[in-house]
């Protein structure tokens, strides 16, 4: 994917970063003095993670500063200073925040199979942790951003709909499980424009058995997606390009009542007038009602 979509609730600051830095305010201030004589202030980042030994460094000033290098971009910086927090201080509990940060520093980095490893050590170490149900999802959007283009290979695409629909299953009434739900239904209508896309290729090569079989399988099993009515049109083409006239005005009028008003009835009923086959009236214009893909739409949305 070439966007990175905004990350739903990532751990509220105030709770998840800020309010740990805050409760441990009168250590940080009691140990300013010492610290100023280990480095400068304003040293950075980078060159204290180096210089430094991390054991003299207070833990709430080690977190802080992966804070600060996270909300100044510098996600690599990040990373290290939340793995220092980890290993330099374990029972800590900002080594717990510490390892689920680690995972969204890589995941904004785009290093997502870091990430991935990162958050999936959260979840094992810590399955009851208030933070549980956003590590969850920030696994589903780390196997989201990875859906590849409609051109390459889609197995990428179902691990996605898996972690997403992991989210769903467990945390059913959450914003995160919401915003999963969107997010499968997109993924599913990429897997529907694979399926388009190798049907076209097919029916390209006049290899007409296997494009049908692709432009029916969007029909069956992704009945939700965009994609339905073209597929229908492809196969009324079909149909009529192998002389099947009767199969390709059956499938015209199944276009026809649920998409009356598309540029692909439209093609499929002018290509079948050609031939003096017209289609049945679409039943939403005989009845006003909608048919079998419409009333899936009108549910849905």
């Amino acid at each position: 994917m070439t966007w990175k979509f905004v990350v739903l609730n990532p751990i509220p600051l105030f709770r998840a970063l800020l309010l740990p830095l805050i409760c441990a305010l009168p250590l940080l201030l009691a140990g300013c003095e010492t610290l100023s004589s280990i480095t400068p202030w304003n040293t950075r980042a980078d060159d204290l993670v180096v210089k430094e030994d991390p054991s003299t460094v207070p833990v709430e000033e080690l977190y802080g500063r992966g804070v600060d290098a996270l909300s100044t971009g510098k996600y690599t910086t990040a990373g290290r200073q939340f793995d220092l927090v980890e290993q330099t201080y374990p029972y800590a509990s900002l080594a717990v925040n510490a390892l689920l940060m680690q995972g969204y520093a890589a995941y904004l980095e785009n290093k997502y199979t870091l990430a991935i490893g990162a958050i999936d050590r959260f979840i094992q170490l810590h399955p009851s942790n208030r933070d549980i149900a956003y590590a969850y999802y920030l696994r589903g959007l780390c196997f989201y951003e990875q859906i590849a283009d409609v051109k390459r290979d889609q197995r990428g695409t179902t691990e996605a709909m898996g972690a997403l629909q992991e989210v769903v299953n467990r945390f059913p009434d959450t914003s995160y499980a919401r915003d999963a739900r969107l997010k499968i239904d997109l993924a599913r209508d990429h897997l529907a424009g694979k399926e388009m896309e190798i049907g076209r290729w097919y029916e390209t090569q006049k290899l007409y058995g296997a494009a049908i079989g692709r432009f029916q399988r969007v029909v069956d099993e992704y009945q939700t997606t965009n994609h339905v009515a073209e597929a229908l049109h492809r196969l009324t083409e079909i149909y009529l390009t192998l002389g099947l006239t009767d199969q390709a005005a059956k499938t015209a009028a199944v276009l026809g009542h649920n998409y009356p008003g598309s540029k692909w009835y439209q093609e499929s009923y002018a290509r079948l007038a050609e031939i003096g086959q017209v289609p049945d009236a679409p039943t939403a214009l005989k009845t006003g009602r909608p048919g079998f893909f419409g009333r899936i739409f009108g549910a849905v949305f």
